[in-house]
């Protein structure tokens, strides 16, 4: 029995659909206009996404993102530029939730709108990408937080 390399375990890592996700990120435009910006980064990485939006009450109405992450990170953004558009916060605070839990706790992959996400299941033995996985929702639930408190200002 031969034991895998770390480079077969990263071939592993990086599937055919989170290459083909990562390089077809949409709504990749910013705002001209947004109600709020956010810019998070991980650090251990360096990985940064920004991202602006605008909001109708609880619900996302236009969305614009700026990704500079490995694979991994931009494929989760491309899974969350595909529905998060007509998307209530609370939808996107609860993909990202269990996303982490999925990562960093053995949990479910998410469902509904954000489903997709499944496909960064082998991602949960490499610690150190967990954080650029995050980055585009935690840059959303940033900026959407930041909408609400102007909007009530």
């Amino acid at each position: 029995m031969t034991t895998p390399s770390p480079e077969t375990d990263l071939v592993k890592l990086y599937s055919a659909r989170i290459l083909a996700l990562a390089a077809d990120i949409g709504l990749t435009d910013r705002l001209d206009a947004p109600d709020a910006t956010a810019k998070k980064r991980a650090p251990l990485c360096g990985s940064t996404v920004t991202v602006d939006l605008k909001l109708d009450g609880d619900t996302i109405t236009a969305f614009g993102q700026d990704v500079k992450a490995c694979a991994l990170g931009q494929a989760s953004a491309a899974v969350l530029a595909q529905s998060v558009i007509g998307s209530k916060v609370s939808d996107v605070r609860e993909a990202r939730d269990a996303l982490k839990d999925m990562l960093k706790n053995e949990g479910p992959a998410p469902t509904g709108r954000f489903e997709e996400l499944k496909v960064l299941l082998p991602a949960r033995d490499y610690k150190n990408r967990h954080a650029s996985i995050l980055l585009a929702f935690e840059a959303t639930l940033e900026a959407a937080e930041t909408a609400k408190a102007q909007d009530t200002a």
